[in-house]
């Protein structure tokens, strides 16, 4: 079994007019935490959407576990193994916390139509073993509290963990995460970080993350890739990304013009 899990080769994507990413490479190991980072507009986002199957690449390819994404539809991506969080929380608002998470294993569900309708001894030993696996999620991220709340009436952090909890309860070999920390406060961006360490030790789960928060990053991720303009600007630890020249550029404007703004701090 290879080391590489996700294998994405010289992808780009026009838009009309726009070449939104630009031959852009790089691998994911089996188990570790890689994560995207850029100014706004760096193709981040878009390149999850090409791994999502929600945009299709103009040139280039994706593999994963070696099989080649772009031979599958949106729909069966789950089905594979890849589960993703959004900036934006996608939710059953007036739906419980468990009921939100048993969502999640529908792509796991052997049961036909009649047998959900009738709910017959198969459809209900695959309800109890959803159910059994719900739970253990439930217990991994605290969310013990809140299982038979309304996702409405949660507080805006406790719902970003409800998705993160869900993606779980697809049982992803790939978790891919968009700005997790977006919206949350420091209390909870730590949370998140723990959250993400015990996603990726205790159950195994390789994780691809997009993130602004260079603090999660530096405490989560093995590996860092900056893109600006829709391009690999550079690639290595997060130590290594944080010093590199022409990272800083990109998010602060020229490396004079940061001394610049220390010497006046």
């Amino acid at each position: 079994m290879t080391d590489i899990l996700l294998s994405v080769k010289d992808i780009s994507v026009r838009f009309g007019g726009v070449l939104a990413v630009n031959k852009v490479s790089f691998d994911v190991r089996r188990g570790e935490v890689f994560t995207l980072i850029g100014p706004n507009g760096a193709g981040k986002t878009t390149v999850f959407n090409l791994i999502s199957r929600i945009y299709q690449p103009t040139s280039g390819e994706i593999r994963f576990d070696g099989q080649l994404l772009t031979a599958l539809p949106p729909h069966g991506i789950a089905v594979i193994g890849i589960a993703r969080t959004f900036q934006n929380i996608e939710l059953f608002e007036y739906a419980t916390v468990l009921q939100n998470l048993l969502i999640g294993f529908h792509t796991h569900r052997s049961c036909g139509l009649l047998a959900e309708v009738f709910f017959t001894p198969s459809a209900r030993r695959s309800e109890l073993a959803a159910r059994r696996k719900a739970e253990e999620v439930i217990d991994l991220l605290k969310l013990q509290h809140y299982r038979d709340s309304h996702v409405a009436g949660l507080p805006y952090g406790v719902r970003k963990v409800v998705e993160l909890a869900r993606a779980l309860c697809t049982e992803p070999k790939l978790l891919l995460l968009d700005e997790p920390s977006s919206g949350l406060n420091v209390e909870e961006t730590e949370d998140m970080a723990w959250w993400i360490q015990d996603i990726q030790q205790e159950l195994g789960v390789t994780v691809l993350m997009v993130e602004h928060d260079m603090s999660l990053v530096s405490h989560v991720s093995d590996r860092v890739l900056a893109m600006n303009q829709g391009e690999v600007l550079f690639q290595g630890s997060p130590g290594e990304v944080e010093k590199n020249p022409a990272v800083i550029e990109a998010y602060l404007g020229t490396v004079n013009d940061v001394a610049s703004l220390r010497r006046t701090a």
